[in-house]
């Protein structure tokens, strides 16, 4: 291998004179079989204004790399469709080298292109090391994929995404889509006052089935050893599913419940009307059955569902955005779920910055273009 004619900063790149030779060094290479091919070369080092004394820049290698180049795209090619496991194996590396492989070259490869032109996004949040860390994800709906990664879940974790993105390319941002999160809620109404807020019918549904299963849960404790209490049983799905899909069983369990017990069957109406106030497509008539809904829970004489109905109304303008726009955090939750599969590949997410690098990795839009067989 020859050096450059004139020898340049590993780290910047810029042109540096020569300060002194180093000892020969190694650079792992792509494999023909089973056997490896490794690059020898004795790199300058050279006195940078700006970076003091540096190895030269070589150009088949990363600045810091014991790899060449084409063998980490390999790596990162591999990394967005096998399991830790398998890339090991064929690459002949340990799990350790794969997981810095793979934070060095998004580090470099990260398109600061990713946060322009941003319109709708979605906000969530995802757990990580059995749910005692967490992330936050920024999702571009019209591109579905995550453009930016934070650790945490607060409000300051997401004024670190406007700082990135800018005054500017934050004026170009017309909706966002969340859960009733209200930190995330308080962070864009702060930082981006213009945008409209959506919140995702999931969520309210979901908040809708947790207060149904509370009162369910208290019916269960109360009636214990009664006739009643014995007609609760296997009663949870029946309640929680949508009509259209229960079973004969579960029908007939409801038909029981409404005999025998009427506060729980009240607070499965409930859950009912509100989904269906979610499924109009005028925001008035929706409007209109929300408030009628919150008006029948706070006076239903169930505290989960009086709890529900101010919740409802304080985020009634983000779930009539819903209503007028269609918008959801379905392209989020589809991510996250992609997420929480790569998380069990076990790359080893010691912190929160190896973790990133895997989501932006493989749900960031970055492409690789490693040096494959063409079929003749």
């Amino acid at each position: 291998m020859h050096a450059q004619r004139k020898p340049r900063c590993g780290v910047c790149g810029r042109p540096a004179p020569g300060y002194d030779a180093s000892p020969g060094r190694l650079w792992r290479h792509l494999a023909l079989g089973q056997t490896i091919f490794w690059l020898h070369y004795a790199p300058r080092r050279v006195h940078c204004r700006e970076h003091g004394v540096r190895v030269e820049r070589v150009a088949w290698a990363a600045h810091d790399s014991s790899f060449t180049r084409a063998f980490e795209e390999l790596v990162a090619w591999q990394a967005q469709r096998l399991d830790k496991s398998s890339i090991c194996r064929l690459l002949g590396i340990n799990w350790r080298t794969v997981g810095t492989i793979i934070e060095r070259i998004v580090e470099e490869r990260l398109s600061p292109g990713r946060l322009e032109g941003l319109q709708i996004i979605g906000v969530d949040e995802l757990g990580w090391k059995a749910g005692h860390k967490y992330v936050s994800l920024v999702v571009d709906h019209l591109r579905s994929r995550v453009v930016w990664v934070g650790e945490g879940k607060n409000e300051e974790t997401l004024d670190a995404f406007f700082d990135e993105l800018g005054e500017e390319r934050t004026k170009e941002l017309t909706h966002a889509t969340m859960d009733l999160s209200a930190a995330f809620s308080k962070a864009v109404g702060n930082r981006a006052p213009h945008v409209r807020k959506v919140f995702d019918r999931f969520h309210v549904q979901k908040l809708a089935n947790e207060a149904l299963d509370t009162v369910r849960r208290q019916e269960v404790r109360e009636q214990a050893g009664s006739q009643e209490g014995k007609a609760l049983k296997q009663s949870r799905w029946a309640l929680l599913k949508n009509p259209w899909n229960l079973t004969v069983r579960q029908g007939e369990k409801l038909s029981e419940l409404k005999k025998t017990n009427q506060t729980l069957y009240r607070a499965y109406l409930l859950k009912e009307s509100l989904a269906r106030g979610m499924d109009y497509v005028q925001p008035k008539r929706a409007s209109e059955h929300l408030d009628k809904w919150c008006q029948w829970a706070s006076h239903s004489r169930l505290a989960p569902f009086a709890k529900l109905a101010k919740t409802v109304q304080r985020h009634k303008d983000g779930i009539l955005a819903y209503v007028e726009t269609g918008l959801s955090n379905g392209v989020v939750e589809g991510i996250n779920n992609k997420i929480r599969a790569l998380s069990r590949r076990a790359y080893g997410f010691r912190n929160p910055k190896a973790f990133r690098a895997m989501i932006l990795l493989c749900c960031g839009g970055m492409e690789f273009t490693p040096p494959l067989p063409v079929a003749a």
